[in-house]
Formats: C-alpha cells, structure tokens, sequence
C-alpha cells in the first residue's frame, strides 16, 4: 500500500513529534489525538506560570481569548461568535437554557445518530416543556435528511443535529437540513465533535446557527476545552440561563445584584475555565492551523481508504459509507464482540476503541502506510471476531 504522491505526505513530516507511536500503532483519534512533544511541553509553560508567580490571572486570562483567537482563525468566524467552553455538553446546555419551551414552538427534532449528551441534554428540557422527537437513520447508519426535513414543522424550536456519527462515521449533508429549519423558523445546533479538525469546517458559510465541539480528538488537544459557536445574527437575542462569572459583560465587576450578560457569544461561558487545559489546547490547534485542514483531509483520506481496502479483502463488513463526501477520518469495521475485538488488536500494538458494535479506526495525518499494513494483519490474526 503506497501513498499518492500528489498529496503531501503529512507523517513522514510531523510523526516523528508524536512519540506514542513507539510504543504502539495509534488509531484512536476519535477518543483522544495522539500527544505530540509540543502539547506535552505546553503544561510546562503552565505549571511555571504556578511555579514562578503563584495566581498568574493575566497570564491564564490571555491563554482564555488565545483560544478564541485560534478558534475563530480555523473555523472562520469573528472572536465575537466563539464562547470557549469546558466541553461540547457545557455548550449543549448553555444553548438550551437560553431557549423558551412554554410556547407552542417547543419541539425538538434530533436523531439516532447522536452522541448521548444530545439525546439527554435535549430529553431533560422535557421538564421545562420541551417536546423531543428523534427522527430513525436511513438503514442504521446515516441520518436520512429526507425525513430529518419532514419531520421539522412550525412547532419546531430547534433541530439539533451531528455532523459525524460517533459509532459509525458516517457524516451528514447539512446544508439541506439547516435550510429547512430555517425557512421554518427553526434554529439549528450541529455537533462537530466527530469532524472538527478531519473535515475542513467554514462555520460562516455554513450558516447553523450553533455549532459545539471540543479539542481532545482531531484537534491534537486535551479534555476541559470546548467550543461553542453562536451566529450573531441569529442567536443574539438568546440569553442562558446557566451562566457564569466568566460569561458577565465585565467579568471583574463583582456583581452579586444583577444579571449582566456580555453581548458577543462569551455569554454561553461559565465559570473559571480549565486553565490547564487551555495552554495544551492552544498549542494542538495551532499546529493543526500550521498544517492546514485541506492538507490534513486530503492525505488522511487516502490512509482511510487503505485501511477500507485492506480489511474488506479480509471479508470484513464496513459500516461507514464509501462516498468521500459522506465520512470523515473514522472507519467503523463490524465485529462480533467489539470489546474482545479491541482487547485482541490491542494485544497486537494495535490502539482503537468500540461503539455500537463496531470497531473504531480513526487514523490522522500522524498516521502512515505502514500503520496500515500493521492494522489490516492485525485484522487477519482477529478475523474470527468480524461480522461478515
């Protein structure tokens, strides 16, 4: 298996920054991106922070709006529609604080495809008088936009929608979806967790009106950073409920007699962010920003289809589509008994993780030919466990 050599060879350029992979074959940047030498450095330049000035506020409170800053750089938005967030559930439960589900526009339309905090961040606003209706995929696996489209009516309040399915990979055609809603007066919240930072991502242009995700896969980052995108010009008038000290328009006013809110997306913020958390975040996205998405998705697409090739030739059923359009970086390959499966290839080197049945491939542009080789043999040596 050999690489194309019109697409930059991304690995042979940055894995050597990513030591893991002396240890072990790493494919399972759908849970965790790999740690690169520069991410891990980073926590040093915290703990200094400690070491040398004890509360280093100005310091932390810059790393805070370096976020922002990367943030909006790599999806394209102005700072003013980024709030940072500790995750994609923080953002999630902001938004529907800020949402009135005592009138008759109170349905929420959803899918089976989502990650459970969808279902039951949405599920739990049932007792604020929310109605949930979750729309079935299109033979178990992608989200059916035709009937996603049907299923939104002038009750509706907002469709909350994933972009990548975290169990099987497949990636959904948003554009329809959030047209629809709109042209119903619905909002539309996508989660991104599965594709930021595998897909390339230009939140102006695609026009949902919230968009969540969170550092610690594809965007080389760590736990405790997460994003929230509100489009200004439709969500300006929403304020949340839950809230923060961190979300007031002055942070440093000390008001305990009243709610004030900041104007820009800062407001779905809570309280004191993951300070740790944001220096090692900072650091993965800018390198992801240094490589460039288009570069990154160009060349893990072709180890994608490796790994595709290579396990059907074994006999093995794949349950993320083919079409390019329609998967991001994760292949879910359907076994027999998902955790035995991955203990096995575990015991070959091999790092992946399971949901829904299926083992999770997720390979990044740290990846190389020669981790396909080593998955696909450690495929054969587990074939007894392959749902054919």
């Amino acid at each position: 298996m050999v690489a194309d050599s019109s697409v930059k060879d991304l690995a042979s350029i940055y894995r050597s920054q990513f030591s893991v992979f002396d240890h072990v074959t790493y494919v399972n940047s759908c849970s965790q991106g790999a740690l690169a030498d520069s991410v891990r450095k980073s926590f040093d330049t915290y703990i200094s922070t400690l070491e040398l000035q004890g509360s280093a506020w100005g310091d932390w409170a810059g790393y805070q709006e370096k976020m922002r800053g990367l943030f909006a750089e790599f999806f394209k938005v102005p700072t003013s529609e980024i709030a940072v967030t500790t995750s994609a559930s923080a953002g999630v439960n902001a938004v529907a604080s800020a949402l009135d589900f005592t009138k008759a526009r109170n349905r929420v339309v959803t899918t089976e495809n989502e990650f459970p905090t969808i279902g039951q961040t949405w599920h739990a606003q049932e007792l604020r008088g929310a109605v949930v209706h979750h729309v079935p995929s299109s033979n178990g696996v992608s989200v059916d936009v035709a009937a996603v489209i049907a299923a939104i009516d002038e009750q509706t309040l907002i469709v909350s929608i994933t972009h990548g399915c975290y169990h099987n990979g497949a990636v959904t055609e948003l554009a329809p979806i959030i047209e629809a809603a709109h042209k119903h007066g619905a909002l539309v919240l996508v989660d991104a967790y599965q594709t930021a930072g595998a897909v390339p991502l230009d939140f102006s242009s695609l026009k949902a009106d919230f968009v969540v995700g969170g550092t610690l896969k594809y965007l080389l980052g760590v736990p405790g950073v997460g994003f929230l995108y509100a489009r200004s010009e439709t969500t300006s008038h929403l304020i949340p409920t839950s809230t923060g000290w961190f979300a007031a328009r002055d942070i440093f006013a000390m008001d305990i007699h009243s709610y004030d809110p900041a104007k820009e997306a800062r407001r779905f913020e809570s309280g004191t962010p993951a300070v740790p958390s944001l220096y090692p975040s900072a650091t993965g996205l800018q390198m992801l920003i240094d490589i460039g998405i288009e570069n990154v998705y160009r060349y893990v697409g072709g180890i994608h289809e490796a790994i595709r090739e290579g396990v059907e030739s074994l006999g093995a059923t794949v349950i993320t589509p083919r079409n390019r359009e329609h998967h991001g970086a994760m292949l879910a390959v359907a076994s027999l008994d998902e955790n035995a499966h991955v203990a096995a290839l575990e015991k070959e080197n091999i790092v992946t993780s399971s949901r829904g049945g299926n083992i999770r491939v997720s390979p990044h542009f740290y990846n190389n030919y020669d981790d396909v080789e080593k998955i696909v043999a450690a495929f054969a040596k587990t074939s007894h466990f392959l749902r054919k």
